[in-house]
């Protein structure tokens, strides 16, 4: 068996022992044997490293391979794997795996022995967290930074806290590829095509498949292109999807909807809300500013104001915010209210350590990898917004491209997924012509009829270019947009998807 561990000898006189209880450990693998359909009714997410005993975890993990195959589980069909096992040796050999069957006690107490289990677990990592914070906080050379300290500590207690501990990030590939297959079967039953959470265009969910977990979305633009507009259509379109299934009674397990985070670093909560109520509500946001709406407009306000008061979208508008200090609150959302969807508006106003201040390069390119981190961690689609170089007004074609990414090509390489608003109608709206009147020279007349056909083949169009994406194909989707209401939908007629790469 184990011996104890010494958490810190400075701390205490006495080795201190970490929590475990071995009894509980070996009447839950007992009660296993006896009937394997205890592993069935437990709902927690044991593994084998949850076990104090090492012996246990490597008998649990045995006996999860067996099940896999669809063997029954029995002392004797475990014997002939942990006959050069030198701790059961010392037990006694296979006889230890029939002692514990002895007792059918902990068939009366799995459940609590699993839970026991997997608690005193959880506080074996915290303990061995708390070690690490300790030794860390006493070193005081020079090269040491408190704030990241601390956000290293934020980390780990999350992942405590998460259920996952040192070993979270260690999968097998039969675990990996299980996701994936239930990735797929949730596409398929979806209708095809969807197997990360909606964007509520159905023409960009067939182009991407939807957002999916752990990935990095950048969606980038110039000034006026509707960046801000896409992210929060989208962040609705999955909060009301989420929100929805929820009062149908749908298994959350298969919704494609999210409780969505949106950081907003450039704008206040209640512009945000405007600009959403104007999409509902059907009235342009301006008029709702300026209070220019008449009583019937009001009431339709008030409808979707009611219709939206329960939905799971949390908007944080804390300005000047730090990568760090948005990774503490979005795990902080994320364990208060399970968010599956985060929104960063935008990437540009965050700020950095404060190491690489000097360099605004460098500084961009430590948010940026803090962004996919965060991904990663929370398993959650990351969207955050970014800005586009002045390249691209100097280019007679406005079609932005990756080598626009302001500030770092580290976002590129960061990126999953970079997305491109583009908008042709303003860039030919800001080159309208003089109206012509009656003795106008002809060409002034030419000028001006031409500028109308281009504004009339693009205008409340918009195209979304993927330009980059390691889950599929590159290439663009067209788009409607309804500037008054900052609302972007499907395109009615089959020219939504271009089958063109993007260049």
């Amino acid at each position: 068996m184990a011996e104890p561990i010494s958490i810190n000898d400075n701390i205490e006189d006495e080795p201190m022992q970490l929590p475990h209880n071995i009894e509980a450990e070996a009447a839950f693998l007992g009660a296993i044997l006896i009937d394997n359909r205890i592993l069935e009714e437990v709902q927690i997410k044991l593994q084998p490293e949850h076990f104090f005993e090492p012996l246990h975890g490597r008998i649990f993990d045995q006996i999860l391979r067996l099940v896999d195959r669809s063997m029954v589980v029995t002392p004797i069909t475990l014997k002939p794997f942990f006959e050069s096992d030198e701790t059961m040796k010392e037990l006694g050999g296979a006889g230890y795996l029939v002692k514990m069957t002895a007792d059918g006690a902990g068939l009366i107490g799995a459940r609590d022995f699993a839970q026991q289990i997997y608690d005193l677990a959880l506080l074996r990592e915290l303990v061995s967290v708390g070690r690490t914070l300790i030794d860390e906080a006493l070193d005081t050379s020079e090269s040491v930074d408190p704030k990241a300290q601390i956000e290293n500590a934020e980390s780990a207690l999350y992942k405590v806290a998460d259920g996952e501990g040192e070993q979270g990030s260690v999968k097998s590939f039969i675990s990996a590829s299980t996701d994936a297959i239930a990735n797929v079967k949730k596409a398929l039953e979806a209708g095809g095509g969807l197997s990360g959470i909606t964007t509520g265009l159905n023409s960009v969910n067939t182009k991407m498949g939807g957002l999916h977990n752990s990935d990095l979305i950048i969606l980038a633009g110039r000034p006026g292109m509707g960046k801000t507009a896409f992210a929060t259509n989208v962040a609705f379109n999955a909060a009301s999807r989420y929100a929805r299934d929820k009062a149908d009674g749908i298994d959350m397990e298969k919704t494609v909807g999210a409780k969505v985070a949106f950081f907003s670093l450039e704008m206040s909560a209640d512009q945000l809300a405007t600009r959403i109520l104007a999409e509902q509500s059907g009235i342009s946001s301006e008029a709702l500013r300026m209070g220019k709406i008449s009583r019937e407009e009001f009431r339709e306000l008030s409808r979707a104001s009611r219709e939206l008061q329960e939905l799971p979208l949390y908007i944080d508008d804390t300005p000047a915010l730090s990568i760090a200090a948005l990774r503490t609150r979005a795990r902080r959302l994320q364990r208060r209210h399970d968010i599956g969807l985060i929104v960063v508006d935008y990437l540009q106003l965050l700020q950095g350590s404060g190491r690489a201040n000097d360099n605004r390069v460098n500084e961009i390119s430590e948010i940026s990898r803090g962004l996919k981190t965060l991904a990663k961690e929370l398993n959650v689609p990351v969207i955050a917004l970014s800005q586009l170089s002045r390249a691209v007004e100097q280019r007679e074609d406005k079609t932005p491209m990756l080598s626009d990414l302001r500030e770092s090509g580290s976002i590129e390489q960061d990126a999953d997924i970079v997305l491109f608003v583009y908008r042709e109608d303003y860039y030919i709206a800001s080159k309208q012509p003089k109206e012509p009147v009656d003795g106008d020279d002809p060409k002034v007349h030419e000028a001006y009829e031409q500028w109308r056909i281009d504004m009339e083949r693009v205008y409340g169009l918009a195209e979304l270019g993927v330009a980059k994406s390691r889950h599929g194909s590159t290439g663009k989707v067209r788009m409607k947009f309804e500037a008054k209401i900052t609302r972007f939908s499907d395109l009615e007629r089959d020219e939504s998807l271009r089958d063109d790469r993007y260049e």
